[in-house]
């Protein structure tokens, strides 16, 4: 019988940190090793398991090969911001720390280069980090993780080597492995939520399932995939509900009555909240023949939702409401955005009200802003309004007609003048609607009608933002205004390439406003190429984004504005509400001290939430598409070209608004060249085009629900790809504006496919 003892067995982590934990001073690996009595073969797994401690900021490596317990944290670590102080500094803390250290360290991220915050509270990211003598640190943003909060959504695998999630994220090749014992539950087919280990290798992605939020096979978890996906904030802290217990209105006071005054809510049949209400009737001042007085009401958040308050912190973190086609996800809770800041009819709200006054043409004579109660006197729908409107009305639409709606049409028509007149952009995109019934599947889509009703809400809505703006500009106050660029001097010169391909003339090198784009899309109108202009013009335009900087609205043609009239579901309105309030003297709720000094960073989240609510919406959408395609494997569409480019061709289908990607790799046997100018597919051999907008046939091949991915194939009928289009001629063959050649023979293309050969005898330069 052997006497030979047993090896201990394998260390781990917390053995490890014990053990270093006794030490005076750094160790060796070697040291670590005849600790635990570990030799040969074993090294190795050691070794790896002190590289992944290291990984981790649990260990620090000091000189050599020697490693010890950190003092602090290692030079480059994995943070989550947890709070932004009143004076606007981001405040991190590791997301790895040793509780038997102490506190973890208060980590102060240094701002972007363009002095703005890169991240919020609940962001995680890579930082280097730098100790301060204070004990402190500062840190810079190297990479952001994966998703904002590390998270990532996607589909529970069962594999031979384990458990495996795959990401939902079409533009994700990753799978990440689930450890064993971090599976929470969940099973092969699981819609679940994976939190990313931090400090991994790439080729060693972990996740630990900290969420399972449905099957593979439940439609309700579509929107879900894309809340996760995009980070939008779909559960109310109970603090923040807490909050809207015992609120009510508030009584008169000093606020302005205006409850005799009968205002309307007009919004879409399936709306259900109402933040806005108007009135109109002509002016009785005999210095405005043929004006009108408008009044647009629109709820006062203001008096609800406190600077600092829980409520407050949760609508600045969410920044907007966002909308899917089953599901709206609010940035207040229901009791106050379908409660006591809906303008329901016949019960009292508290409002902010903009008294406006505008001449015969439109022109803004002047406005006052007012904290009042008021009380609608209906809620009317577009539908029910266009009919009044058409001499169909109905029991509430004619009490209501005389006194009420043909005002509003009357000021309506001054002010659609006005629009025209200063040549505000008016793009034709016609909009899409996703069917959804009760059990959460797509059915169909339809066309949003689009009635002159909508334009009216519109157009009363554009003159009182642009009120509150000009009423904010005026006491020099603060404002987030919306703001919208030119398009700049690269993309205006692409856009005359091609417009001039077109046979339209769009001035190169100089300042370009709206209404030479409004001539152009007037010519168009009817025409076949009038949907290509129009997305070619859209694709031209920058993107609006809030700012405390006013540069105008280049769409609108304003040079002033700011977004006023929807404080229930874009924080921006709060604020500029807030602004007013203080500025005017309005009573409690006003613009604080603290907000004042942040506006440059609260400006810049609210751009960057409108932006992930307008990217989730999106993806929503084309997940329920994929969803209703895929029981149609095979079938032919007819649809559009919405883009081209090296990945093949981009396709919206014509019934449903589906966008599916045709690859290159299946188009018709041929080499295809990218023309960037006349966004166009050409084959070098066959002269076969496929350009942007034109028509073509497809067969669905594939339609991934969980990614929202559908691939299609084009079925070769020519007449849907080759569009009637002429390719301006290459300077160099001496071409006409026709496309032929001087000999008469036409041209392969304005591109040059063929190489130049140098003369022989003749060796060509070395391109070095």
């Amino acid at each position: 019988m052997s006497n030979k003892k047993s090896p201990p067995p394998f260390p781990s982590e917390q053995d490890i940190k014990d053990y270093l934990r006794d030490q005076k001073k750094p160790v060796s690996k070697r040291d670590i090793a005849k600790a635990f009595q570990i030799a040969g073969d074993g090294r190795v797994p050691l070794k790896r398991l002190l590289r992944d401690m290291m990984d981790k900021g649990m260990l620090d490596k000091g000189v050599g090969q020697t490693v010890s317990l950190p003092k602090g944290l290692p030079d480059v670590t994995v943070i989550e911001v947890y709070e932004i102080e009143t004076d606007g500094d981001t405040v991190a803390r590791p997301t790895v720390w040793d509780a038997d250290n102490g506190p973890a360290p208060k980590i102060y991220i240094l701002p972007d280069g363009k002095g703005h915050a890169p991240l919020a509270v609940g962001d995680r990211a890579l930082t280097r980090v730098r100790r301060q003598d204070d004990g402190t640190y500062e840190g810079k943003v190297l990479k952001r993780l994966d998703d904002p909060r590390g998270l990532v959504i996607g589909t529970v695998r069962k594999q031979a080597k384990g458990y495996f999630l795959a990401p939902a994220d079409k533009k994700s090749r990753d799978l990440f492995l689930i450890p064993e014992g971090e599976l929470k539950n969940a099973r092969d087919g699981d819609l679940a939520v994976g939190e990313i280990q931090p400090g991994l290798r790439l080729h060693q992605k972990h996740v630990r399932i900290v969420e399972v939020i449905g099957s593979i096979g439940d439609p309700k978890a579509i929107s879900l995939i894309a809340i996760y996906e995009h980070g939008i904030r779909n559960r109310f802290p109970d603090a923040a509900i807490n909050e809207t217990k015992n609120m009510d209105v508030p009584k008169l006071g000093q606020r302005e009555d205006l409850r005799s005054i009968p205002l309307v809510t007009i919004d879409g049949a399936d709306a259900r909240d109402f933040d806005d209400a108007v009135f109109a009737e002509a002016d009785t001042n005999p210095q405005n023949a043929g004006g009108y007085h408008l009044i647009v009401a629109i709820a006062d958040v203001s008096h609800y939702v406190k600077f600092g308050s829980a409520l407050d912190k949760e609508a600045f973190a969410r920044g907007n409401s966002t909308y899917f086609p089953d599901r709206v996800v609010p940035m207040l809770p229901e009791a106050l955005s379908n409660g006591l800041c809906s303008l329901v009819p016949k019960e009292e709200r508290a409002c902010l009200a903009m008294h406006l006054w505008i001449d015969k043409d439109g022109r803004l004579l002047k406005h006052r802003i007012v904290r009042g109660l008021m009380k609608s006197a209906a809620r009317l729908t577009y539908e029910q309004v266009q009919a009044a409107h058409d001499g169909n009305r109905d029991a509430v639409t004619d009490v209501l007609y005389d006194g009420v709606i043909e005002p509003l049409y009357a000021a309506f028509r001054i002010l659609l003048k006005a629009r025209n007149q200063r040549g505000s952009l008016d793009l034709d995109m016609p909009e899409r609607k996703i069917i959804v019934n009760d059990a959460g599947e797509m059915t169909g889509v339809a066309m949003r009608e689009r009635y002159d009703s909508h334009r009216l809400i519109e157009e009363f809505m554009v003159l009182a933002n642009v009120a509150a703006a000009e009423k904010l500009k005026e006491k020099n106050a603060p404002c987030i205004y919306r703001i919208h660029d030119r398009p700049s001097a690269e993309k205006v010169t692409v856009l005359s390439d091609f417009m001039d391909s077109l046979g339209y003339s769009v001035p190169k090198g100089q300042v370009i406003k709206p209404f030479q784009l409004n001539q152009i899309l007037r010519k168009v109108e009817g025409k076949d190429e009038q949907f290509l202009v129009n997305q070619i013009i859209l694709r031209s335009q920058s993107q609006a984004i809030y700012s405390p900087n006013n540069i105008g609205h280049f769409g609108l043609a304003l040079a002033d504005y700011a977004h006023f009239t929807s404080p229930i579901r874009r924080y921006s309105d709060l604020i500029v509400h807030r602004s007013l309030i203080r500025a005017y003297g309005l009573g409690d709720g006003g613009l604080s001290d603290e907000e004042k000094v942040r506006i440059d960073e609260i400006a810049e989240h609210i751009s960057i939430t409108e932006r992930q609510s307008m990217l989730a919406e999106r993806d929503s959408v084309d997940r329920f598409t994929s969803a209703f395609l895929s029981e149609k494997i095979g079938a032919v569409f007819e649809g559009r070209i919405s883009g081209v480019g090296r990945p093949g061709l981009f396709v919206t289908l014509n019934d449903t608004g589906a966008d599916g990607l045709v690859p290159m790799r299946t188009l018709p046997d041929d080499f295809y060249v990218h023309d960037e100018t006349n966004h166009a597919l050409i084959g070098k051999r066959t002269r076969r085009i496929y350009q942007m907008c034109a028509p073509i046939t497809v067969r669905l091949v594939e339609a991934d629900a969980i990614t929202g991915s559908t691939l299609l194939e084009v079925v070769d009928d020519l007449s849907h790809v080759l569009p009637n289009f002429t390719f301006k001629p290459m300077k160099a063959g001496g071409g006409r504006r026709d496309g032929k050649r001087k000999d008469g023979r036409n041209p392969s293309s304005r591109l040059d496919f063929k190489k130049k050969r140098p003369p022989k005898g003749k060796k060509r330069k070395n391109p070095k």
